[in-house]
């Protein structure tokens, strides 16, 4: 039995429904303001179609997430280093943290509204979950380091969107004096010492 492609105005609807969701997560002053209603009007498509298509605001909110993390876990799954599969764990490790702390940055708002909507707890979250299986995989191959599924979670800690979001939008810290920072933590945690250190 062969799979139904989606109807062409499904797919556009699809299309235009997270492009009006990008806009307004992109202008929002918090994610909380952005509703359902408006993502519909600004995609100028009934609220139904919203519901039928991704479920709810979290459905919604975690398909843009997802289309937007895109070219980073392609760039994870089978990218050159220092990303990439290939990149031995000390080095592969601060490059994952700093390419999450520079998407929770480009996306500060969409990630604010993903990490904080509707889950009884943020660690039990599909996105949450993928990270800390990648990098707790990355650390039990890091000769040495103990206790890797802690590490693995006081590391996600530090790029965290609402920490992103307190230091980027109310302490006002540069972009580049954050991952920095981040990188100075991660070689503190592994034992390494920071490009330029």
């Amino acid at each position: 039995m062969t799979e139904r492609k989606p109807r062409k105005d499904a797919v556009r609807n699809r299309a235009a429904v997270l492009a009006a969701a990008d806009t307004l997560f992109t202008r929002c002053e918090s994610p909380a303001d952005v509703t359902m209603t408006d993502i519909a009007t600004a995609a100028g498509v009934g609220k139904g179609t919203l519901f039928r298509a991704f479920g709810d605001r979290t459905g919604l909110i975690r398909a843009l997430y997802e289309a937007r993390l895109e070219p980073v876990r392609a760039a994870i799954e089978e990218g050159p280093p220092p990303l990439g599969p290939a990149t031995p764990p000390l080095q592969r490790v601060p490059a994952l943290l700093d390419a999450v702390l520079c998407f929770k940055l480009d996306n500060r708002h969409l990630a604010l509204a993903l990490e904080g909507n509707g889950s009884d707890s943020p660690y039990r979250a599909e996105h949450y979950e993928q990270w800390h299986t990648l990098l707790h995989d990355m650390l039990e191959q890091i000769p040495g380091l103990t206790d890797s599924a802690f590490t693995a979670h006081a590391l996600l800690a530090a790029v965290r969107a609402d920490l992103v979001e307190h230091l980027a939008g109310h302490e006002c810290v540069p972009r580049e004096d954050m991952r920095g920072h981040l990188a100075s933590f991660a070689a503190k945690v592994l034992g390494t010492h920071p490009r330029g250190g």
